[in-house]
């Protein structure tokens, strides 16, 4: 089984935009185990634009699916996951900045710096995956410095899909395969929706997890989100 962990940073953004906490980003996690999301994922950055290291601390002891955080591995993170103690720590190279992740890791250049990061992490009691590209090196190297699993970004998956699906698929195929090989949990996710999502399944076989956030919240102004999250759901049967 493919699971769905629902990114409410989209969720927060809209908080923020007006103030206050309407909608509140708790009941929202909340509603969203209840319609159905399997897990729950935030990424929490430095300026706090969407979610916040108070939602963070909020949301870890009401949660009753898995709790994943997403970000880069500073200081700061590691507090969160001190406090937060989620099931999964997703490692992002985002840069302080950054609009959205837009690349994987370097695993292969980053290794020692990366190695260290996931031995604290699992000393922590959390399961560690590294956001990576399909290249099958950065795969490997994701299995040398001692992951769990590894998130595909899937952005050139989604942005090539309409113009051959079966090209687009091809590298993350060869990726996720490797990493099977390698022991590797693989989950992916970034411009996954209700077009693409069923096709990546299907010929991803040992997919573990998607995050998907973004289209899916978008979709619920459409359908609403418990419509929503079960019409993703029935992408991933």
């Amino acid at each position: 089984m493919t699971r769905l962990s629902v990114n409410i940073n989209k969720l927060a953004t809209l908080r923020n935009a007006r103030g206050g906490n309407n909608p509140d980003v708790v009941k929202m996690a909340l509603a969203c185990e209840s319609y159905g999301a399997q897990g729950i994922t935030v990424h929490p950055r430095p300026d706090e634009r969407h979610i916040r290291f108070a939602d963070v601390v909020a949301l870890a002891p009401v949660l009753t699916t898995e709790f994943n955080i997403e970000g880069y591995p500073d200081a700061r993170y590691f507090e969160l996951i001190q406090l937060a103690k989620p099931a999964q720590a997703t490692l992002v190279p985002d840069p302080p900045g950054v609009l959205t992740s837009n690349a994987g890791w370097d695993t292969v250049k980053h290794k020692d710096f990366l190695t260290d990061v996931v031995a604290e992490l699992h000393a922590l009691g959390t399961r560690v995956s590294v956001f990576v590209g399909t290249d099958l090196a950065l795969i490997e190297g994701a299995a040398a410095i001692g992951a769990d699993r590894i998130e595909l970004y899937t952005e050139p998956y989604a942005a090539n899909y309409f113009k051959n699906k079966a090209e687009a698929i091809a590298p993350f195929k060869l990726a996720s395969e490797r990493a099977y090989e390698l022991g590797l949990g693989i989950n992916a996710g970034h411009d996954l929706d209700l077009d693409n999502l069923a096709y990546l399944k299907k010929e991803i076989t040992h997919l573990q997890e998607v995050s998907i956030g973004h289209a899916l919240i978008t979709d619920a102004l459409t359908w609403g989100l418990q419509n929503t999250i079960g019409m993703y759901l029935r992408q991933l049967q």
